[in-house]
């Protein structure tokens, strides 16, 4: 609290900033809600770094979500749950301004990870989700997301869509992204992979995501890919 109350001193107030309009005063703002967003980070213990692409009719975001661990009698650690890159799609609703609440999520497991990053100029994938698949539930829900590459080569169209038959709604989202987005993209799977698969923890010591006994596994705060 004092450091927050030490940032509201040192910050100028609003009313200063819409009296007094100086040059570079855009970039001194920035620089301000960088560090205040790294502090509240710091504050939190959770790091913000999402990979997002904005365009004209919908926005597309990608961070890794780690993995669980339980803590056996042993000493050691057993994985409890698998970890993913989380994508986020959410609509355009007027030039630079998108819709938040209606964001959809496609969670993409380790192997569908290998599966995108190992794709050409050319080449195409495509994935499906379902949460009620084994069960007389099945096709309720459905979720398909595809990266289809560009006539000219130069990126991909990336396109999720959600049927939701319970709520009767049907959502489309379809994301261009250049040939360099996607190498982004592609550089920061790999190197998230081993980490959303939990093999960093070989040659790391484990983290708070590990629990105090066997059977207590920390809970997970962000949403999940079932959870809209």
């Amino acid at each position: 609290m004092a450091i927050l109350k030490l940032i509201g001193l040192l910050r100028p107030s609003r009313n200063q900033l819409l009296h007094k309009r100086l040059p570079g005063e855009g970039v001194r703002d920035s620089i301000w809600q960088h560090a205040i967003n790294t502090l509240a980070g710091k504050l939190t213990g959770r790091v913000f770094a999402p990979y997002s692409v904005f365009k004209g009719k919908a926005a597309l975001s990608a961070e890794p979500r780690l993995p669980t661990f339980s803590k056996l009698d042993s000493g050691g650690v057993k994985l409890n749950r698998r970890g993913v890159i989380m994508l986020t799609f959410w609509p355009s609703v007027g030039e630079r301004k998108y819709d938040w609440e209606k964001r959809q999520l496609f969670a993409l497991s380790a192997t569908e990870v290998g599966s995108l990053i190992s794709i050409g100029t050319r080449d195409s994938c495509e994935f499906f989700h379902d949460p009620s698949m084994l069960s007389s539930n099945a096709g309720q829900v459905r979720k398909s997301l595809s990266f289809k590459p560009n006539a000219d080569g130069s990126g991909y169209f990336v396109s999720l869509s959600v049927v939701n038959n319970n709520l009767k709604t049907n959502d489309r989202f379809t994301v261009p992204v250049t040939t360099a987005e996607f190498a982004v993209m592609r550089t920061a799977f790999s190197f998230a992979l081993p980490h959303i698969m939990g093999w960093d923890r070989f040659t790391n010591q484990p983290s708070e995501s590990v629990s105090q006994s066997p059977s207590k596994v920390v809970p997970q705060l962000m949403e999940t890919e079932w959870d809209r």
